[in-house]
């Protein structure tokens, strides 16, 4: 999957700005911090399906127009934030096209159920002697 950032490439917006915090007089002259854009509703590079899935999977972190907006200004380089938000931004899509598996219900074996109802029975007596000592 390599290929995913190669192919999304010509897609990819990248804004770079002025960064708060340490880095001195650096900070206020050198354009650090990285702002990269990526529209998901409008990339031609996914299929329809993975396209939904993405836009389904990473919902919270879209804007209205349907656009990955992903900030960087953890390092003081600014090729080193740039190469940081092309990371995130490749794990999150990568993450949001894995298929999960459908689960299969089954039935708890015989041992398995005996192996609760006698824990409750345990659990059951232990609580039963809590309570207070009887007066003879």
């Amino acid at each position: 999957m390599s290929s995913l950032m190669e192919r999304i490439e010509g897609e990819l917006e990248e804004k770079f700005l002025t960064a708060g915090g340490p880095g001195g007089q650096n900070v206020n002259k050198v354009a650090t911090a990285v702002q990269l854009r990526f529209n998901l509703s409008r990339s031609e590079v996914f299929s329809d399906d993975d396209r939904e899935r993405l836009l389904r999977a990473l919902a919270s972190r879209l804007t209205a127009a349907g656009e990955l907006v992903i900030f960087v200004q953890t390092h003081r380089s600014q090729q080193r934030n740039r190469e940081e938000a092309r990371e995130r931004l490749k794990g999150l899509l990568e993450a949001a096209l894995v298929r999960r598996r459908k689960r299969v219900a089954t039935k708890p074996t015989r041992a398995s159920r005996e192996r609760r109802l006698e824990g409750k029975t345990r659990r059951s007596e232990v609580k039963k002697g809590r309570g207070r000592v009887a007066d003879d």
